[in-house]
């Protein structure tokens, strides 16, 4: 009896260690397989796309107090899909690995405010341009910071993997070579860096104008709050994907322009940016 017993136990752990590892190796493989073949019948067939966002970017994609999850970006992709009939599920993520998210499978796309660099067009695709952006110095009014170069000295945050903190180092003698250590502070997301701008311990955070401007204008006393412009490029946002995903690439574009035709676009902006969008699509339809 004992003997038999023991059988079963062992023929039970060894199930359970072939089940795992059988798993294991599906998430590889389904990675793996992702990242090197054309995505688009897949997605379609299973009827939803995979988004991964910081859901702390507004007003790109972020959550209400009641936990609910909007956005610029959340609007534009479910009313792209929708064209194909395909539904939206997005995915929050460490915004300093979203290259990594998509490219092992987690994600499909990656569509928060994702500005083209020529260091992530090596690991990914863009879409067409859809909305263009400017990095910008905010600080509060009481710090007296009037323009780049009155951060001498001062401690400045930054996002980690976003434009902004790349613009840092790419332009050293615009703020890192001024700044304390000559190197920012790095945060998760924008919203702990504002967190310390207002309890000073950082006087500076360089920041897209997109979020700047929603979240100011969203404050208790805005006023307090002083936007300084400086000279970097102008930032062009785009959807990332794989570059593999060749007919995900051409049914965006497809879609962004459909978008831009028939005024949906228009609307989207006005809801979320007023008059103040800066849209090259609009642009180009007219």
């Amino acid at each position: 009896m004992k003997k038999s017993m023991k059988k079963i136990w062992l023929c039970l752990i060894m199930l359970v260690c072939t089940v795992s590892l059988l798993s294991g190796c599906s998430g590889v493989s389904v990675g793996k397989r992702a990242n090197h073949v054309d995505n688009w019948n897949r997605i379609q067939k299973r009827g939803f796309v995979t988004v991964g966002l910081d859901d702390t970017f507004v007003p790109m994609g972020f959550r209400q107090k009641s936990g609910k999850l909007v956005g610029y970006d959340v609007d534009l992709a479910r009313a792209l899909f929708k064209l194909y009939g395909i539904k939206v599920s997005f995915q929050s993520i460490d915004w300093s690995m979203n290259a990594t998210e998509l490219n092992n499978g987690t994600i499909d796309l990656i569509w928060n405010g994702y500005s083209k660099t020529p260091q992530r067009e090596k690991k990914v695709a863009f879409s067409d341009t859809y909305l263009q952006n400017d990095q910008t110095l905010v600080s509060l009014r009481k710090n007296h910071v009037n323009s780049f170069a009155d951060m001498q000295g001062k401690t400045l945050g930054a996002q980690a993997g976003s434009s902004g903190a790349q613009d840092i180092s790419q332009y050293p003698s615009m703020l890192k070579n001024r700044i304390k250590g000559k190197s920012p502070v790095l945060y998760d997301s924008f919203t702990n860096a504002f967190i310390d701008l207002n309890a000073g311990r950082i006087q500076g955070m360089i920041i897209d104008s997109t979020y700047a401007g929603y979240y100011i204008n969203h404050e208790s006393n805005p006023k307090d709050y002083k936007i300084t412009n400086g000279s970097f490029p102008k930032e062009q946002f785009g959807v990332g994907m794989r570059k593999t995903d060749v007919t995900m690439r051409h049914k965006i574009n497809r879609g962004l322009k459909i978008l831009a035709k028939n005024g949906t676009l228009a609307k989207i902006n006005h809801k979320w940016f007023g008059n103040s969008a800066d849209s090259p699509l609009l642009k180009n339809n007219k």
